[in-house]
């Protein structure tokens, strides 16, 4: 029983020395692409005492800015191409352009909300045309909103948890790695789903 206590301690002690040295690394790097889950559970490991949230949010706030800009200035760059090689961003292209013409504010600022379009949205939105200045100052806005909105989110999950679990502590570990194991499912499931299409063609 005390051998297994010490083991539980050891793994969680591992796992949040883990988080103290890669974690914020790991932010950045996840949301220049997409994130979300990674950002979740910085939120949640924030909520734990494990990371600093106001890091969190500028980290997440970097990495979905330029990201966002990198992908928009490639689908202003070679936006035509990437849509006629990749059937899964040709298929946003009609959402892309229709809200476009109707919202383009309201677009910007939302699109890494948006379900498949975190990639898409911002290629289709450089090919279109669009001023880079403009985007720019949009997509900051939206950054910033997605940033905070996403670790506010884990970092409340974390407070719940709290509420509900008397030694949340013993389970923060199993927590961190199933918000990082179904976030890695759920975009294995959605790439499958993406390429699916294309291999029946």
């Amino acid at each position: 029983m005390l051998e297994h206590e010490h083991g539980s301690a050891a793994g969680s002690a591992m796992i949040s020395a883990l988080v103290a040295s890669y974690g914020y690394l790991a932010v950045f790097l996840g949301t220049l692409i997409e994130g979300e889950t990674i950002l979740l559970a910085a939120g949640f490991a924030a909520h734990r005492g494990l990371l600093d949230w106001r890091v969190v949010v500028a980290l997440a706030f970097a990495g979905g800015s330029v990201g966002d800009l990198l992908a928009f200035l490639l689908g202003r760059w070679k936006g035509d191409a990437i849509i006629a090689r990749f059937p899964s961003i040709a298929r946003c292209a009609p959402r892309v352009r229709a809200l476009l013409a109707r919202h383009h504010v309201g677009l910007i600022l939302s699109v890494r909300f948006l379900y498949g379009l975190r990639v898409a949205g911002p290629i289709i939105l450089g090919a279109s045309g669009m001023p880079v200045a403009r985007f720019i100052a949009l997509n900051t806005i939206g950054a910033a909103l997605w940033a905070t909105t996403v670790t506010g989110a884990g970092y409340y999950f974390g407070a719940a948890l709290a509420l509900v679990l008397v030694d949340v502590k013993r389970f923060e570990e199993a927590v961190l790695i199933g918000l990082v194991v179904a976030g890695a499912v759920f975009w294995l499931w959605r790439w499958r789903a993406a390429r699916q299409p294309d291999q029946e063609r």
